[in-house]
């Protein structure tokens, strides 16, 4: 495939959100989430147990219940971002390793596989996400409950 230096420049930029998001959320620095996400954004991180609402609604939430979890990151790769001018859409492939707290013993440590489906929006303050929805690909070592229909 052929692309302009604007298609790079913009992908480039997409492919940046999806960074800054993991390192913000693995750094518990949620703040740094403002530059990532539309303040009207749509978000829905239900397939895998979380909440559904709008960015601030959702980023309440990650402060309220990520600091809960002691071992946990973010492993974002593969990431498919068609552009239409401006406004894109995104599937971004994630691997998010997490330490479940147990009482008096070691955090048992889950394994997630997912994607990020998303939709791009260039404002002026560069491009950002105004809809994220989780999809489901796998789990593994997940305590009974935790996931939506998940299985020990």
């Amino acid at each position: 495939m052929k692309y302009s230096l604007e298609e790079l420049s913009d992908k480039l930029e997409i492919q940046e959100l999806a960074y800054e998001y993991s390192e913000a959320i693995d750094q518990k620095d949620f703040d740094r989430l403002d530059a990532v996400f539309t303040p009207d954004a749509h978000i829905d991180y239900s397939a895998m147990g979380g909440a559904v609402g709008s960015y601030p609604e959702v980023k309440k939430f990650l402060q309220d219940t990520l600091p809960m979890f002691d071992d946990y990151y973010h492993m974002v790769t593969n990431l498919h971002i068609k552009l239409n001018g401006d406004s894109a859409s995104g599937r971004v492939m994630c691997f998010n390793p997490m330490g479940m707290p147990v009482p008096d013993k070691a955090p048992q440590m889950m394994f997630l596989g997912l994607f990020y489906l998303d939709k791009y929006v260039r404002t002026s303050d560069g491009w950002r996400i105004c809809e994220r929805v989780e999809e489901h690909s796998w789990a593994y070592n997940v305590p009974e409950g935790v996931l939506p229909e998940s299985k020990p």
